[in-house]
């Protein structure tokens, strides 16, 4: 059974209903109300001042016609001309800083709200958008909706009004020849709504190739290295000419529909004014009106000028607007796939949680075959060791277990809760994570340590180093800890990156540790003392370290093997030298490489 689409239902150029769009504008509209109020009032009054200037001039022309004004009562008209103006600039700066000021707020407002909402969305959400995306949502998207919100409602406000008020003035002179400036009136009206609809398409498409060459942009600076590395300069600049090219090229397509809008309105107000001069002169000829009544009637179609002009600039601002308020719309009511149930009442801290997996089986949502299968394991209070071969599941266990993607229910249990009955922020807290690639900000050394804990004391910083057996690498840099190791820790080398983010992770002192690979990059000697470190730091709580270092699994307590996503092997490192030929090879590879001799040929 169909349904009569309600004014609420239909859709913005994006696709989106407009009561959906809405709900991202109402609440700065509500909070921001007397504000907006006052602005749009204060607009309103500059409008009306401006329509009794011609007033003003038509009875001083009627009176220079009759030679029955004096120079004196010149001089009163002139001062009330004046008197308007005056009042008109403070009025004017008031409804500029009022409603520009509220677009500002309300950009603010939608900003606060995609940044809060990237930051709650899992991995999946990642994986389906680009970065270069996500930030043209915060800077173009939001720059045309806060346009549509400041100059684009001032001038829709200022438009409805002079022309309401001006057609209503140019009526109270001559009706007829009012219908005679307005006839060319519903040309501009289809010509705009025409261009609209282009515009739409068009700027869709620049605002698409906003967020590719954003992505681009970012991907080459954060690979500067590896471009240098492979003398890439001049392919990747080349690439980069080309997008450049086509955003070019779709935004000169852009500008020629803005270009045509304002012609338009110009050409069709002269329209109305060669109407206005043929038929306005001929009533004054005949004595129709008075030469006052002219003056004052070809003022008021040049103040429906402005108008006209800006139902197209409107047009086009409503039209970028909706466009980009429906891309925002879209990405901040996208929803995360991974559970985060709301408890009344959420239970008590864990002092010594672990996991239990039962038959655990997990596939990537852009995968056919599963990266997990079967897995069944207790992960207690100890140190855990992971390895295996490539692309056996390790770091997608990892990932798992600190609720980075979705499972089904009963296949994990945290502390004797299944996960899925856990909110995410409860679980998180529990749990240090180090994953392979060290994620590090471009702040101090002391910032970067302090980040899950910013009421840490800078005793508690070191103390955190000095376990991850990093403190004398930071002595040794020239401001210490408050060194600022650069855009993703450029200034440290690859296993101080690792060292810095196991650091982070000790400093939160958590029930649970996860540690991905993250000691990969670290020399032998400095492993044991970490190693040595973590033994303290975490005895009687749960640690998971994911290596391929023999020597480092044969210090954990418990060390399990995966192989093609499922439990090969586990035991502890004589058991499995013993009994599992992997484990075995990758001893005698690994010895054998440590008993060679210095001087060795590579």
């Amino acid at each position: 059974m169909n349904k009569t689409t309600s004014s609420s239902d239909r859709h913005t150029p994006s696709g989106v209903p407009f009561s959906q769009v809405r709900d991202l504008l109402l609440p700065s509209f509500r909070k921001h109300r007397l504000r907006l109020l006052a602005g749009i009032a204060s607009l309103f009054l500059v409008d009306l001042l401006q329509l009794i200037v011609p007033r003003i001039i038509k009875h001083g022309v009627d009176g220079l016609e009759a030679l029955t004004i004096t120079t004196a009562g010149l001089f009163r008209l002139g001062l009330m001309v004046l008197g308007i103006a005056s009042v008109v600039v403070v009025l004017r700066f008031a409804w500029r800083y009022l409603i520009i000021g509220f677009s500002r707020l309300l950009e603010q407002a939608i900003r606060n709200r995609i940044f809060s909402h990237i930051l709650k969305m899992d991995a999946a959400f990642f994986e389906r958008r680009t970065t270069g995306d996500l930030m043209a949502h915060s800077s173009n998207d939001l720059a045309a909706v806060q346009m549509a919100c400041g100059m684009g409602l001032v001038a829709a406000a200022d438009s409805l009004v002079m022309c309401v008020a001006a057609i209503g003035f140019m009526i109270a002179i001559h009706p007829l020849l009012t219908l005679y400036a307005l006839l060319p009136m519903p040309f501009l009206a289809v010509s705009t709504r025409i261009l609209s609809g282009k515009l739409h398409r068009r700027f869709a498409k620049v605002q698409e190739q906003f967020s590719d060459i954003t992505e681009f942009s970012r991907s080459n600076l954060i690979s500067i290295g590896l471009i240098k590395a492979y003398t890439m300069e001049n392919f990747q600049t080349a690439r980069f000419d080309r997008l450049g090219r086509k955003y070019l090229k779709s935004n000169l397509r852009v500008a020629a529909i803005q270009g045509l809008i304002s012609p338009i309105a110009t050409l069709v107000g002269s329209m109305g004014m060669l109407m206005v001069l043929y038929f306005g002169g001929s009533l004054v000829i005949d004595g129709t009106i008075t030469l006052g009544d002219f003056v004052a009637f070809i003022s008021y179609l040049y103040m429906l000028i402005w108008p006209m002009m800006a139902i197209g600039w409107v047009a086009n601002l409503v039209q970028r607007g909706l466009t980009s308020l429906g891309r925002i719309h879209n990405l901040v009511n996208s929803r995360a796939i991974l559970p985060d149930p709301v408890l009344a009442e959420e239970p008590a801290k864990l002092n010594q949680p672990g996991f239990r997996l039962n038959n655990l089986t997990f596939t990537y949502p852009t995968s056919r075959s599963p990266a997990l299968r079967d897995i069944t394991l207790t992960l207690g209070p100890g140190i855990h060791g992971v390895t295996g071969r490539t692309g056996s599941g390790k770091s997608t266990l990892c990932r798992l277990l600190a609720r980075l993607y979705p499972i089904e229910d009963g296949m994990l249990l945290f502390g004797d809760h299944d996960v899925n009955h856990l909110p995410l922020h409860f679980i998180r807290s529990h749990i240090g994570y180090v994953s392979q690639e060290p994620v590090l900000f471009s702040d101090t050394i002391a910032a970067n340590i302090a980040l899950g804990r910013q009421d840490a004391l800078r005793g508690d910083v070191i103390r955190a180093a000095e376990a991850a057996a990093i403190h004398d690498d930071i002595l040794a840099l020239k401001n210490g800890y408050d060194t600022k190791i650069g855009e993703r820790g450029v200034k440290l080398s690859g296993g101080q990156r690792q060292r810095l983010a196991l650091a982070r992770a000790l400093l939160c002192d958590r029930p649970v540790l996860i540690v991905d690979d993250g000691l990969s990059a670290v020399d032998v000697a400095t492993e044991h003392e970490v190693f040595a470190g973590l033994k303290r730091h975490f005895s009687g709580k749960t640690v998971l370290i994911v290596s391929n270092r023999i020597k480092l699994l044969s210090m954990t307590d418990h060390i399990i093997i995966l192989a093609n996503g499922v439990v090969e092997s586990e035991g502890g490192h004589d058991l499995l030298l013993a009994t599992n030929s992997l484990y075995r090879a990758m001893y005698i590879k690994q010895m054998k490489q440590d008993n060679e001799p210095e001087d060795a040929p590579s």
